[in-house]
Protein backbone atom coordinates (compact mmCIF):
# COMPACT_ATOMS: atom_id res chain seq x y z
CA UNK A 1 0.00 0.00 0.00
CA UNK A 2 2.80 2.36 1.34
CA UNK A 3 4.62 1.67 -2.49
CA UNK A 4 1.28 2.20 -4.65
CA UNK A 5 0.77 5.61 -1.77
CA UNK A 6 4.46 6.63 -3.27
CA UNK A 7 3.95 6.20 -6.63
CA UNK A 8 0.70 8.07 -7.03
CA UNK A 9 1.82 10.90 -4.85
CA UNK A 10 5.06 10.86 -6.89
CA UNK A 11 3.24 11.07 -9.71
CA UNK A 12 0.71 14.27 -9.08
CA UNK A 13 3.78 16.05 -7.47
CA UNK A 14 5.49 15.25 -10.97
CA UNK A 15 2.84 16.46 -12.90
CA UNK A 16 2.45 19.57 -10.82
CA UNK A 17 5.73 20.70 -10.77
CA UNK A 18 5.81 20.01 -14.85
CA UNK A 19 2.39 22.34 -14.95
CA UNK A 20 4.32 24.98 -12.56
CA UNK A 21 7.05 25.27 -15.18
CA UNK A 22 5.28 25.44 -18.10
CA UNK A 23 3.40 28.20 -16.50
CA UNK A 24 5.36 30.30 -15.04
CA UNK A 25 9.15 29.58 -16.58
CA UNK A 26 8.08 28.35 -20.35
CA UNK A 27 5.13 31.07 -20.48
CA UNK A 28 4.38 31.00 -23.59
CA UNK A 29 1.33 33.01 -23.65
CA UNK A 30 -1.05 35.12 -21.10
CA UNK A 31 -5.07 35.09 -21.35
CA UNK A 32 -6.58 36.81 -24.39
CA UNK A 33 -3.33 35.82 -26.43
CA UNK A 34 -4.50 34.14 -29.99
CA UNK A 35 -2.60 31.01 -29.97
CA UNK A 36 -2.65 28.23 -32.61
CA UNK A 37 -2.08 24.63 -31.41
CA UNK A 38 -2.65 21.60 -33.17
CA UNK A 39 -3.33 23.51 -35.80
CA UNK A 40 -6.47 25.36 -34.25
CA UNK A 41 -6.60 29.05 -33.69
CA UNK A 42 -7.62 29.90 -30.11
CA UNK A 43 -8.17 32.58 -27.59
CA UNK A 44 -6.40 31.78 -24.27
CA UNK A 45 -9.84 32.05 -21.80
CA UNK A 46 -8.16 30.89 -18.72
CA UNK A 47 -4.89 29.75 -16.85
CA UNK A 48 -4.92 27.61 -14.04
CA UNK A 49 -1.87 25.58 -12.84
CA UNK A 50 -2.86 22.53 -13.90
CA UNK A 51 -5.42 23.19 -16.86
CA UNK A 52 -5.69 26.29 -19.44
CA UNK A 53 -8.80 26.91 -21.18
CA UNK A 54 -9.54 28.43 -24.97
CA UNK A 55 -11.92 29.61 -26.39
CA UNK A 56 -12.02 28.23 -29.98
CA UNK A 57 -13.18 30.88 -33.45
CA UNK A 58 -17.23 29.39 -33.23
CA UNK A 59 -17.10 30.03 -28.94
CA UNK A 60 -16.41 26.37 -28.00
CA UNK A 61 -14.29 26.00 -24.58
CA UNK A 62 -11.52 23.90 -25.04
CA UNK A 63 -9.61 22.67 -21.90
CA UNK A 64 -5.67 21.13 -21.96
CA UNK A 65 -4.07 20.23 -19.51
CA UNK A 66 -0.93 21.80 -18.93
CA UNK A 67 0.97 18.84 -19.01
CA UNK A 68 0.10 18.01 -22.55
CA UNK A 69 0.65 21.82 -23.88
CA UNK A 70 4.21 21.36 -22.44
CA UNK A 71 4.81 19.05 -25.21
CA UNK A 72 2.93 20.69 -27.97
CA UNK A 73 4.20 23.30 -30.38
CA UNK A 74 2.33 26.42 -29.61
CA UNK A 75 2.10 29.60 -31.98
CA UNK A 76 1.55 32.77 -30.56
CA UNK A 77 -0.25 35.77 -32.42
CA UNK A 78 -0.39 37.93 -29.81
CA UNK A 79 3.86 37.69 -29.28
CA UNK A 80 4.45 37.48 -32.96
CA UNK A 81 6.22 40.68 -35.19
CA UNK A 82 3.87 42.35 -38.13
CA UNK A 83 3.22 38.85 -39.99
CA UNK A 84 3.12 38.24 -43.86
CA UNK A 85 -0.17 36.82 -45.67
CA UNK A 86 0.08 35.66 -49.56
CA UNK A 87 -3.26 35.96 -52.36
CA UNK A 88 -2.93 33.57 -55.29
CA UNK A 89 -4.65 33.76 -58.42
CA UNK A 90 -4.86 32.91 -62.23
CA UNK A 91 -4.96 35.15 -65.50
CA UNK A 92 -5.23 33.84 -68.75
CA UNK A 93 -2.44 33.11 -70.39
CA UNK A 94 -2.55 35.69 -72.95
CA UNK A 95 -2.37 38.11 -70.63
CA UNK A 96 0.09 40.69 -72.57
CA UNK A 97 3.69 40.89 -70.09
CA UNK A 98 3.31 44.47 -70.41
CA UNK A 99 -0.40 44.29 -68.63
CA UNK A 100 1.25 42.25 -66.17
CA UNK A 101 3.89 44.79 -65.65
CA UNK A 102 1.12 47.72 -65.26
CA UNK A 103 -0.76 45.04 -62.34
CA UNK A 104 3.03 45.23 -60.76
CA UNK A 105 2.76 48.83 -60.54
CA UNK A 106 -0.76 49.50 -59.70
CA UNK A 107 -0.16 46.67 -56.39
CA UNK A 108 2.64 48.82 -55.71
CA UNK A 109 0.66 51.90 -55.71
CA UNK A 110 -1.96 50.54 -53.85
CA UNK A 111 0.08 49.45 -51.13
CA UNK A 112 1.79 52.63 -51.35
CA UNK A 113 -1.53 54.74 -50.64
CA UNK A 114 -1.96 52.42 -47.48
CA UNK A 115 0.83 52.52 -45.82
CA UNK A 116 -0.89 52.54 -42.22
CA UNK A 117 -2.29 48.86 -43.67
CA UNK A 118 0.73 47.47 -45.47
CA UNK A 119 4.48 47.21 -45.47
CA UNK A 120 5.76 48.68 -48.51
CA UNK A 121 7.71 44.72 -49.11
CA UNK A 122 5.47 42.77 -51.03
CA UNK A 123 6.63 40.21 -54.20
CA UNK A 124 4.44 39.28 -57.25
CA UNK A 125 5.47 35.91 -58.38
CA UNK A 126 4.44 33.60 -61.26
CA UNK A 127 4.00 30.29 -60.00
CA UNK A 128 3.18 28.12 -62.98
CA UNK A 129 1.86 27.94 -66.15
CA UNK A 130 -0.91 25.29 -65.99
CA UNK A 131 -2.27 23.47 -69.21
CA UNK A 132 -1.30 26.48 -71.52
CA UNK A 133 -4.16 28.58 -70.37
CA UNK A 134 -3.91 29.86 -67.39
CA UNK A 135 -0.60 32.06 -65.33
CA UNK A 136 -0.94 31.00 -61.55
CA UNK A 137 0.37 33.75 -59.55
CA UNK A 138 1.08 34.70 -55.87
CA UNK A 139 0.93 38.15 -53.85
CA UNK A 140 3.42 37.81 -50.93
CA UNK A 141 2.55 41.18 -49.11
CA UNK A 142 3.14 42.48 -45.02
CA UNK A 143 0.12 43.43 -42.50
CA UNK A 144 1.57 46.85 -40.11
CA UNK A 145 0.46 44.59 -37.57
CA UNK A 146 0.31 40.84 -36.19
CA UNK A 147 -2.91 38.55 -36.42
CA UNK A 148 -4.34 39.00 -32.85
CA UNK A 149 -7.02 41.07 -33.79
CA UNK A 150 -8.34 38.31 -36.47
CA UNK A 151 -11.19 40.23 -37.52
CA UNK A 152 -9.15 43.54 -38.24
CA UNK A 153 -7.04 41.02 -40.01
CA UNK A 154 -9.61 39.85 -42.49
CA UNK A 155 -11.21 42.94 -43.07
CA UNK A 156 -7.64 44.39 -44.17
CA UNK A 157 -7.27 41.14 -46.16
CA UNK A 158 -10.66 41.59 -48.26
CA UNK A 159 -9.80 45.26 -49.22
CA UNK A 160 -6.66 43.57 -50.42
CA UNK A 161 -8.70 41.08 -52.50
CA UNK A 162 -11.97 44.03 -53.71
CA UNK A 163 -8.30 46.39 -54.53
CA UNK A 164 -7.08 43.39 -56.80
CA UNK A 165 -10.89 42.50 -58.37
CA UNK A 166 -10.79 46.87 -59.35
CA UNK A 167 -7.31 46.74 -60.48
CA UNK A 168 -8.55 43.11 -62.58
CA UNK A 169 -11.32 45.02 -63.91
CA UNK A 170 -9.58 48.15 -64.68
CA UNK A 171 -6.72 45.94 -66.91
CA UNK A 172 -8.95 43.81 -68.06
CA UNK A 173 -7.32 41.02 -66.94
CA UNK A 174 -9.19 38.03 -67.45
CA UNK A 175 -9.13 34.38 -66.98
CA UNK A 176 -11.00 31.68 -69.58
CA UNK A 177 -11.79 28.67 -68.98
CA UNK A 178 -10.64 25.96 -72.04
CA UNK A 179 -13.40 25.09 -74.11
CA UNK A 180 -15.17 21.84 -73.02
CA UNK A 181 -16.22 19.07 -75.17
CA UNK A 182 -19.63 17.84 -74.53
CA UNK A 183 -21.27 15.03 -75.91
CA UNK A 184 -25.22 14.86 -76.39
CA UNK A 185 -27.04 11.52 -76.25
CA UNK A 186 -30.81 11.25 -77.65
CA UNK A 187 -33.17 10.99 -74.63
CA UNK A 188 -36.36 9.29 -75.51
CA UNK A 189 -39.15 11.50 -73.34
CA UNK A 190 -42.53 10.31 -72.90
CA UNK A 191 -45.00 12.73 -72.45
Amino acid sequence: QLVVAAFIFGNTCKTIFEAIIFVFVMHPFDVGDRCIIDGTMMVVEEMNILTTIFLKIDKEKVYYPNSVLATKAIGNYYRSPDQGDSLEFAIDYATPLSTIAKLKDRIKQYLEQKQSLWQLDHNLVVKEIENMNKIKMVLFFNHTMNFQDFAEKTRRRSELVLEMKTIFDELEIKYHLLPQEIHLRSMAMNI
